[in-house]
């Protein structure tokens, strides 16, 4: 089983498991650092509950998942044009104000991560901001036939490094808000600061 197979077979489970979680502390340390308006690109959306929140805020968003299944249950439930992709294909340059990622890289491979990073910075307009969440850890594993790439500060700061238009806004942990779970997250929020 692929991740994409994963999240495709149980989608509905999925949905009902995180589109009701209580991500209020995450959006308000997010917008606090965008302005009042401009287009917010959600990578990796899931059930479509940031993406939704973001546009009862006022702002224009563009959301995507590689979960057909996904996808399809999103754009029921938030009437938003939320499409099928993937963040191994964002091509966009200067576009978005902000951009969120949250727990959708960690399922990037990690050799890639560089390269899909890049593609972020790329995509945010200067002054942009960009929200990153990981699962807290080390290692790559597997669970469930879905991979996952945890991080670490001392790995999410590799990763960032060799970037030097941008500046790291801010960087916690967090426990994992779903009543079942007892995860912890790596929360990362940068800014770009010119080419």
């Amino acid at each position: 089983m692929t991740t994409k197979t994963y999240y495709n077979n149980e989608s509905e489970s999925f949905f009902e498991n995180t589109f009701y979680v209580d991500m209020e502390p995450l959006y308000r340390a997010f917008l606090r650092y965008l302005p009042a308006e401009g287009i917010i690109l959600d990578v990796g959306c899931g059930s479509g509950r940031d993406a939704l929140y973001f546009s009862q805020k006022g702002y224009q968003v563009e959301a995507f998942d590689y979960s057909e299944a996904l996808v399809k249950l999103a754009r029921e439930k938030t009437k938003l044009d939320i499409q099928v992709g993937s963040f191994y294909e964002i091509t966009a340059k200067n576009q978005y104000a902000g951009i969120w990622a949250c727990a959708s890289l960690l399922h990037c491979e990690r050799d890639r991560l560089p390269e899909v990073l890049q593609s972020l910075i790329d995509a945010l307009q200067n002054g942009g901001v960009c929200y990153l969440s990981f699962k807290y850890g080390s290692e790559d594993r597997e669970k469930e036939g879905r991979h996952f790439t945890d991080l670490n500060e001392e790995q999410m700061a590799q990763l960032l490094s060799p970037h030097k238009n941008i500046l790291l806004l801010q960087q916690w942990i967090t426990s994992d808000n779903r009543p079942d779970r007892d995860d912890e997250w790596l929360n990362i929020i940068f800014q770009k600061r010119g080419d």
